[in-house]
């Protein structure tokens, strides 16, 4: 009687687990209707993952905003041939998640891990998505003959900068999911968290360093504040504005044609742009950097010469210019070419998502003395 009362176990087609048996049963059949997706960091993949699974990582400092939806789906995957695999078999194909040692999942609390948050979205999108039960660690250690390992890789341990990411089901309405061609407006900005942002961004440019100074493209037409700034030298992060002054010859200008859009490649540009901008500290002129609404591109740009210069991880440089333009905003493609250039940096604390402890100081352009900058105060 008691047994009758007992529910019926739910049958493995329904549960939202998988067992590492199964899993290696369908790489043993080369099931092709299977996508597999590595939900951990970038490091942890490059060492070693499991065969033909995909790795979609973001830096920790996006989770929120993709917690509450305002990322674009389709700008989460930086490599194109994974994102177009991705969209052509999401729909039809069983996808599954493992992240290093997962052992349960809860819809009710999925928001606590990058797995649970994954799962619940794939699974309001009506996708077959199931985690695996023990994650990485469980099935390397019972199956290793179908994990790809890199004895060159040298892996992060602790805490990795970024929150692994992967299996989010592409919308049908391609308008929803694609970063706009357009420039954003400044007031649409929102915070790393999604929220939107009080327009109360001052009017001129930012100081970041000594010289250099971030600004939208107001500020790039206003010959006052250019003056006032010492502004001589500014760097156009747009396709179609125009430099105003360039034909007076009191000004050099360095055009950088990136629209604000997932497809983009800025870090192409970074090279020249950080040449140009120390070109300007060389000859004792500030310079100013900005795209339409000074919230994305120019920040992009900005944060990758902190990264270079000062040596600071992504997460670091960006702090600091949070700190001193509270309204920026990136967009998310940018903002993993970031944590591309990261690595070809080589920086030695990648996973450091703190504002540095000690202070900085940088050298003024103007003469010899030496400027403090104070990452914990905004101008």
């Amino acid at each position: 009687m008691l047994d009758k009362l007992r529910p019926a176990a739910a049958p493995l087609d329904m549960a939202v687990g998988k067992p590492v048996a199964w899993l290696n049963e369908q790489l043993d059949v080369a099931n092709e209707r299977l996508l597999v997706m590595d939900c951990r960091a970038h490091e942890l993949y490059e060492s070693s993952h499991i065969e033909a699974a995909i790795n979609v990582a973001i830096p920790g400092i996006m989770l929120r905003r993709l917690k509450k939806g305002n990322l674009p789906i389709r700008s989460l995957f930086s490599c194109g041939e994974d994102r177009d695999k991705f969209a052509r078999r999401c729909g039809t194909d069983t996808v599954v998640l493992y992240d290093e040692s997962s052992c349960d999942w809860n819809e009710n609390t999925a928001g606590e891990s990058v797995l649970g948050l994954l799962m619940k979205r794939l699974k309001d999108e009506g996708c077959r998505a199931y985690y695996l039960q023990g994650g990485f660690n469980k099935f390397q250690a019972e199956y290793p003959i179908h994990c790809e390992t890199n004895l060159d890789s040298s892996c992060v341990s602790s805490s990795p900068p970024v929150l692994g990411l992967g299996g989010l089901r592409i919308s049908s309405d391609s308008s929803s999911d694609i970063e706009s061609d357009i420039d954003r407006d400044p007031s649409s900005a929102t915070d790393s968290d999604g929220s939107p942002l009080s327009n109360t961004q001052p009017s001129f440019p930012v100081e970041i360093l000594p010289y250099l100074y971030l600004g939208c493209a107001k500020d790039s037409t206003n010959l006052d504040v250019l003056e006032e700034f010492g502004i001589k030298y500014i760097l156009n992060v747009t396709p179609n504005l125009p430099n105003l002054f360039e034909n007076a010859g009191e000004f050099r200008y360095k055009q950088i044609p990136i629209s604000d859009h997932w497809s983009q490649n800025l870090s192409q540009f970074f090279p020249e742009a950080i040449s140009f901008i120390d070109e300007a500290r060389g000859k004792s002129c500030g310079v100013l950097v900005h795209c339409l609404a000074g919230i994305s591109r120019s920040v992009t740009v900005t944060v990758a010469y902190l990264m270079q210069k000062l040596n600071l991880s992504m997460n670091d440089a960006y702090d600091i210019v949070k700190l001193k333009k509270s309204n920026i905003s990136p967009n998310f493609n940018f903002m993993g070419q970031l944590l591309d250039f990261e690595r070809t940096l080589g920086l030695s604390s990648p996973c450091d998502n703190r504002v540095p402890a000690q202070q900085l100081y940088f050298t003024g352009p103007a003469n010899q003395n030496v400027y403090q900058v104070d990452s914990m105060q905004s101008t």
